[in-house]
């Protein structure tokens, strides 16, 4: 994803301003609608919104739905995106944990299934799990919301994985 991600910024170097509008699209999950409209699902996001939110006119995410739409790969990206649900920010009200792991290389591979593998085996219910994109944060977390808290040992466990640089639960 990393060189495609840079791909298609460089679509857009010469604008700073778009280039915020596509990292908005990408991180939200919105699509853009075969008559240029930003689109959760079936549910338009105003351009004023959009706009207001990362701080630039209203021209410019018209303009850069307008350059999505004219280049036939970032339609096909821009048009097959979908958002989903975060449990989160849900955790407290449904009475689930959320493990938060921060790792020194977050492209390392087997990061998901070591951490999820230590919590499965310990028979403990995961309800979701969110890996960020470290082309999107800085400093990218995965994120585990389970059905149960997690025992002091279990975290000692993950803590002590050779990548893991914190825990936080």
């Amino acid at each position: 994803m990393a060189d495609e991600f840079d791909r298609i910024m460089e679509k857009f170097e010469g604008s700073p301003s778009q280039q915020e509008v596509i990292r908005l699209l990408l991180e939200r999950g919105f699509s853009v609608s075969d008559e240029g409209r930003v689109v959760s699902g079936g549910i338009e996001i105003p351009n004023t919104g959009i706009a207001r939110e990362i701080g630039v006119d209203r021209r410019v995410v018209d303009s850069t739905t307008d350059a999505i739409l004219d280049d036939p790969e970032l339609r096909r990206i821009f048009q097959n995106i979908t958002a989903i649900p975060s449990l989160m920010d849900l955790a407290p009200v449904l009475d689930l944990s959320v493990l938060t792991v921060w790792v020194d290389d977050e492209t390392e591979p087997g990061i998901v299934a070591d951490v999820t593998t230590a919590i499965a085996d310990r028979g403990i219910a995961i309800r979701q799990v969110i890996s960020e994109d470290p082309e999107f944060v800085d400093d990218a977390k995965l994120y585990v919301i389970t059905d149960a808290t997690l025992p002091g040992d279990l975290l000692v466990e993950i803590r002590e994985l050779p990548y893991v640089r914190r825990v936080e639960f």
